[in-house]
């Protein structure tokens, strides 16, 4: 960024607006003071989201807001996908602003085809569960309260972090201090003596050695430590990963790879050496493009045309998408598409009729690409429609040609790659309202990648008839191959993926940043309150902005090209336009966010903030203008440098998920005799709230209400079982309707004979179905044994039960009894199966609770990105609960170094 030296560092990108001046007199605080209401302030520093939009709030009506997709929390593992085109270990210069990193994506990532225009409900409408026991007390009241404790505890404990550190210091002897070596496993880190005795203390999950030579010599500690090691090496065996191919037919089993725990491995001198050693197979491209049957045409006026296969490849791009309407519909999309098309139309010959004469395509609204269309829906309704026997043997052939690219050998051992494919041809979509929506993405092609590897492997060969723009031998980057796309011109990068060690490593390093910060929260918090009142505006503007940042989990931000990319905006690049001042507290944000979700927020702030806010809008300023025109999120990364090394405005987000995480998870108390559901249900109560507080939000999903009630059947379908169950009972003995009581039979009130009807509909249909996938299953192992296949008979005969049950329930509909059923029944194995029915009940209840409750929540963003994984590991040894409730297979691997350091250490904290 180049700055104006003659105007106090303004950057030279802001100079063409309204620029605030360099200092602030006392005349102007004091008018400003006077300039704001002195009404009643309400809760001070919290979010009232999504409130109503009304003309006096002069909100920007152009920001949509999208619709994200309904997720579920409990009995689903949250599904996470490694994207390998971060641009991590990338050359600089080829990073890209624009660039989002899926591991440090929002929760707001869904593509906007998916979304809505509705805003999400007010927080008024979001059940809190446990938040507070006051009901009478405005929820507003109740979350301002909670940060403000949240607050006071993170500076308490920062305070008693730096007093112990500081004592231990003092109290340590010179000659007992050690230099901590860059050797030292992660696991088992250096710590400080005092007075000779070891600290009980864990770091990163693991218990530490008590040293018991801290008061010898260096020289007979290095003795001691010299001869221990000897024996080891000479016994430990030399071990070294191997990167083995396919084992073949008659091989045997692949060799076993041995684990490699980084998080027990010495760490290295040098941190920016990614590798030694580095080799992979390259990439892999999508297949050709195969030209259309001669029976399907793209039509123009009501005419089929011929076009050259390139031009006929664009068009099917368009054709083949039509069930897409947010995207085809879109006048952008259609008008982007157009263009490419018209340019590869120019490019190839342009386009014919049947007779040969050309045709000028010249109007959009005259292009038909219904046949096109049909043909391509055909194709996918064939597959969808092959035996499963054919679907798996094409699924094992693909796996078997993509298997050599899968794994790459990486400083001797195995790492699985994140997605080896080359991004196929198609029409950009973007997100949100993006200018270049519906542009070709052309066909990524040998010569345009760059190959990424050591320089004693062996390069891959590109496909026939093409060569590799270039290969480099970059040990410090930590991609594979790398591209740049024609839209964007963004680069692509194929790395790793999420459960290898680089990027267990680069979580790892973020959630300790996060953890470091603690030992300064209670100073930064303070120097910026103070700063909130200079009469310097850069340090007031900055103070602002490092307090919106903190209190309300606003992004930094950085400066877009909105000629060629969506005008997404954070923190330091807020525009006059994006914030609404309401007297005498609110303060209303309206903008488009990451990944052009919109960020609508309603505020209430410290007077002091609000003023400054109110003094960063005052005239001449206007639309189009900047907020904090004396501040780059640069600067501002630099100035929090200088509190502890590293530290910038992203890992503010981090440190409050965690933190915050951590302080709920403590004041929980656990009862082991609820059930695993309850259990599970408290953990995503504690994340429901990190979300609420850190603003990952999300707008209700179109399918919610549909998941509600086909969840609200499943649990009436357990209710009427449980009822035929307890008059099977009647059955067996019509006594118990004295003994147990008239009301222990009777049907459930949210059951009606015309639900019960449909629902023994249902499940005669649902019946017939298994049978018919079982004959079908039962038929390809046949096949596959080269035996005959059974007659359509036997699945006639099969097919008999579902007509049973049909007229069983005909006739327990009309007799209102139910004949025990199942080889032998007894009342003990009846009243068993009730209180297991009970059970599945209790469970789907809290499942309906839990969905409800997190409608508009964005719970997984916090998971995955924000809060510790380690606090959810512990929490899973404190309460008991397998871990596999709480993190996917995906998740497991992701995070393998926080279960595997931590494993059932109840005792290591945030």
């Amino acid at each position: 960024m180049a700055y104006d030296s003659s105007d106090d560092d303004v950057p030279l990108s802001r100079a063409n607006g309204h620029i605030s001046a360099a200092r602030i007199t006392k005349e102007e605080d004091r008018a400003m003071d006077k300039s704001i209401s002195k009404a009643r302030p309400g809760p001070k520093n919290i979010s009232i989201r999504n409130g109503p939009v009304t003309d006096a709030m002069d909100v920007d009506s152009t920001n949509g807001a999208p619709k994200r997709k309904s997720r579920s929390s409990i009995g689903q593992a949250v599904n996470y996908k490694d994207e390998s085109e971060s641009d991590e270990g990338a050359p600089l210069a080829k990073r890209q602003k624009s660039k989002h990193k899926k591991e440090e994506s929002d929760s707001d990532d869904e593509p906007i085809a998916k979304r809505n225009g509705k805003l999400p409900p007010s927080i008024k409408d979001i059940p809190m569960g446990e938040l507070s026991d006051d009901d009478d007390e405005p929820l507003g009241t109740k979350l301002a309260q909670k940060k403000a404790s949240i607050e006071k505890a993170a500076a308490k404990e920062a305070k008693s972090i730096r007093a112990a550190e500081a004592k231990a210091k003092k109290a340590t002897p010179k000659k007992a201090v050690k230099e901590e070596s860059d050797d030292e496993p992660l696991s088992k880190p250096k710590k400080r003596q005092s007075n000779g005795a070891a600290s009980a203390k864990k770091t990163n999950g693991l218990k530490k050695e008590p040293e018991s030579d801290s008061d010898a010599p260096i020289a007979t500690k290095a003795a001691k430590k010299a001869a221990a090691a000897a024996p080891k090496a000479k016994a430990a065996p030399k071990k070294a990963a191997k990167f083995e191919k396919e084992s073949s037919k008659d091989g045997g089993e692949e060799e076993e790879e041995e684990e490699f725990r980084w998080w027990d491995a010495p760490k290295k001198e040098d941190d920016s050496i990614k590798w030694t050693t580095l080799e992979h197979n390259g990439v892999i491209f999508p297949p050709p493009y195969e030209p259309l049957p001669k029976d399907v045409k793209l039509y123009y006026d009501g005419k089929p045309v011929a076009l050259h296969v390139e031009a006929e490849e664009v068009a099917t791009f368009f054709g083949s998408m039509l069930h897409s309407t947010q995207n085809v519909e879109n006048e952008v999309f259609q008008k982007n598409f157009f263009n490419d098309f018209k340019d590869t139309l120019k490019k190839t010959g342009g386009a014919k009729d049947l007779q040969g004469n050309k045709v000028d395509i010249k109007d959009f609204g005259k292009l038909d690409f219904t046949k096109i269309f049909e043909h391509y829906k055909g194709i996918s309704d064939a597959k969808k429609a092959r035996p499963a026997a054919e679907k798996k043997a094409e699924k094992a052939e693909r796996d078997k040609v993509e298997a050599p690219f899968l794994y790459c050998k990486w400083d001797g051992r195995k790492e699985k790659v994140g997605n080896p494919r080359v991004e196929p041809p198609g029409l950009f979509r973007g997100r949100g309202e993006h200018p270049k929506t519906g542009t070709v993405k052309k066909r990524v092609m040998p010569e345009q990648i760059t190959i990424n590897i050591g320089k004693e492997a062996t390069v891959p060969t590109p496909p026939p008839g093409h060569k590799w723009k270039a290969v480099q031998h970059d040990n410090k980057a930590t991609w594979l191959a790398m591209w740049q796309e024609n839209v964007n011109g963004n680069y692509k990068y194929i790395m790793l993926a999420a459960n290898s060690a680089v990027k267990g490593q680069a979580d790892y390093k973020k959630f300790e940043k996060a953890r470091e910060l603690k030992k300064h929260i209670d100073r930064i918090r303070k120097d910026y309150t103070k700063d909130l009142r200079s009469d310097v505006m850069a340090d007031r503007q900055r103070a602002t902005a490092m307090f919106l940042i903190d209190r309300f989990a606003l992004r930094a931000g950085n400066e877009k090209d909105t000629e060629n990319e969506a005008e997404t905006v954070g923190c330091c690049s807020l525009k006059y336009e994006h914030i609404t001042l309401q007297e005498p507290d609110k303060v209303i944000f309206d903008f488009l966010g990451k990944d052009s979700i919109r960020f609508y927020q309603e505020v209430t702030v410290e007077r002091q903030v609000f003023k400054n806010l109110k003094m960063f809008k005052k005239p001449p300023k206007e639309a189009g203008d900047d907020i904090f025109d004396r501040l780059t999120t640069t600067q501002l990364n630099k100035h929090l440098s200088s509190y502890m090394p590293g530290l910038t405005a992203k890992v503010f987000r981090t440190y409050n998920a965690s933190f915050t995480m951590s302080d709920l998870l403590q004041k929980l108390k656990i009862d082991q005799n609820i059930s695993l559901a309850e259990k599970i249900k408290l953990y995503n109560d504690c994340n429901r709230e990190v979300a609420i507080l850190c603003n990952h939000k999300r707008t209700i999903g179109a399918a919610h209400g549909a998941q509600m009630e086909k969840l609200s059947d499943r649990i009436k379908g357990l209710k009427y079982q449980r009822w035929r169950t307890k008059h099977m009972m009647l059955d067996l003995d019509p006594k118990l309707k004295k003994k147990k009581g008239a009301q222990f039979f009777e049907l459930d009130e949210d059951l009606d004979q015309e639900w019960i009807e449909q629902h023994q509909n249902f499940l005669v249909e649902e019946l017939k179905t298994k049978i018919q996938k079982k004959f079908e299953k039962d038929n390809e192992k046949l096949e596959a044994e080269k035996e005959a296949k059974l007659p359509q008979k036997e699945l006639q005969e099969r097919l008999k039960a579902a007509s049973e049950l049909a007229a069983k329930f005909k006739k327990e509909n009309k007799t209102k009894k139910v004949e025990a059923e199942g080889k032998g029944p007894t009342l003990e194995k009846l009243e068993a199966a009730i209180e297991k029915i009970n059970g599945r009940i209790n469970v789907l209840e809290l499942q309906c609770a839990d969905r409800e409750d997190n409608k508009d929540v964005a719970l997984g963003t916090s998971k995955i990105n924000y809060i510790d994984p380690r606090l959810t590991v512990v929490f899973a040894a404190k309460a008991n609960v397998p871990i596999e409730k709480f993190f996917s297979k995906t998740l497991r691997d992701k995070f393998k170094w926080a279960i595997e350091s931590v494993g059932d250490d109840e005792t290591w904290e945030f």
